[in-house]
C-alpha cells in the first residue's frame, strides 16, 4: 500500500463483468478530475493467442488437462507484483495492450491475439488503476494483493458467469459451445486455486445473483438482465460504511448480514457511485496531503 501512490485493483474471472465496472470508475475519474494510470491483466499473460494454443496443446499431450489462463503458467505474476511494487514506490512502472479484438487491432496497428511493446506508465499520475484476473492474487510467492489500497471482487454465482462467459466466447470470438464448455472445464482447477481465494483479500464484493432460472448454463438462451437479478455487496471491514445512508438512497435495498447489503441489479451503477467515490477522494486526498507535506 502506498499513501503517494495508490493502487486501485478490480479483479474478477473471465465473463464475470470487470469490464463493466471500470466503465463506472472512470465516470468517477472523469467527474472528479482524478488522472489514473490503466493496467489491464490481459497485459501480464505469458503467451499471445498463438502462443497459448501451441502451449496448451504441448500441456494436454504431456498429460496436462488444466493448463489455462488463469493459472500461474500462463501469466508473468511476479512481473504484475513488481508493477505494483514500483508504482507503490515511485509512482511509475511499465505495461502493455493486448490486442482482443479488429478495433484494437487499428488502434494499436497490430494484429488481433498479439500484444503492443512494452511502455513507460503515463506520468504524473493521481493512482494506478488495474482490471483483470490478479489483481489480489497470493500464491505460488506472489502477493499483489498487498501492495493494492482499496481491492474491488467482481463475482457473479458461478453459473451466471459461465452464461456470460458462453455468450462472449459465442457471439464475439465465434467459438462454439463445445468449445467454450471444455475451457471452462480445463481451467476449473486453476479457479479454484487462483481466483476464488482473492475474494477473501478484497475490500469490497460484487456479486449479482439471477432471479430466473439458469439451473442449466449451458443451454441459456439469453444472459439474464440487470433487472433479472439483485447484487450482493459485502465489505471485509464494514467499519464506517454509511449503511442507513445507502440504504435510503437505493431503492428496494436491504441489509442480509452485517457487513452486506443487497440491491437490484439495475441500481448497481448507483450503488458504486455512492460507495466508491467517497473511497477514492480519500485516497486522491491522502496522496495530496503526503505530496505537500513533502
Amino acid at each position: 500500500m502506498s499513501t503517494r501512490h495508490p493502487i486501485i485493483s478490480v479483479t474478477g474471472s473471465s465473463g464475470a463483468g470487470t469490464t463493466s465496472v471500470r466503465a463506472t470508475f472512470e465516470q468517477i475519474f472523469r467527474r472528479e478530475h482524478i488522472t489514473p494510470a490503466f493496467i489491464q491483466g490481459d497485459a501480464f499473460h505469458k503467451f499471445d493467442r498463438a502462443g497459448m494454443k501451441r502451449r496448451a496443446r504441448e500441456a494436454e499431450a504431456a498429460g496436462d488437462h488444466h493448463f489455462s489462463h488463469f493459472g500461474h503458467e500462463a501469466n508473468l505474476l511476479e512481473d504484475l507484483e513488481q508493477t505494483f511494487a514500483t508504482y507503490a514506490a515511485t509512482g511509475q512502472g511499465r505495461s502493455r495492450n493486448y490486442i482482443h479484438d479488429a478495433a484494437e487491432a487499428e488502434r494499436y496497428g497490430a494484429p488481433i491475439g498479439s500484444f503492443t511493446d512494452w511502455e513507460d506508465l503515463p506520468s504524473p499520475t493521481d493512482l494506478l488503476f488495474y482490471e483483470g484476473l490478479h489483481g489480489a492474487v497470493i500464491a505460488d510467492g506472489v502477493d499483489t494483493a498487498r501492495f493494492a489500497d482499496l481491492k474491488i471482487g467482481v463475482v457473479p454465482v458461478i453459473n451466471l458467469e459461465w452464461i456470460q462467459k458462453i455468450h462472449r466466447d459465442r457471439s464475439e470470438r465465434g467459438y462454439s459451445a463445445a468449445d467454450v464448455t471444455e475451457t471452462i472445464l480445463r481451467r476449473m482447477p486453476d479457479y479454484v486455486k487462483y481466483i476464488c481465494p482473492q475474494y477473501t483479500a478484497t475490500d469490497i464484493n460484487f456479486q449479482r445473483i439471477p432471479t430466473v432460472d439458469t439451473s442449466n448454463p449451458f443451454i441459456a438462451r439469453a444472459i439474464p438482465t440487470a433487472d433479472e437479478s439483485m447484487v450482493v455487496i459485502r465489505f471485509r471491514d464494514p467499519h464506517g460504511i454509511d449503511f442507513p445512508y445507502l440504504l435510503s438512497m437505493v431503492p428496494n435495498s436491504f441489509m442480509s448480514r452485517a457487513n452486506s447489503i443487497v440491491i437490484p441489479g439495475g441500481k448497481l451503477d448507483l450503488a458504486m457511485q455512492l460507495i466508491l467515490t467517497p473511497m477514492i477522494l480519500s485516497l486522491v486526498e491522502k496522496r495530496r496531503r503526503a505530496l505537500a507535506g513533502g
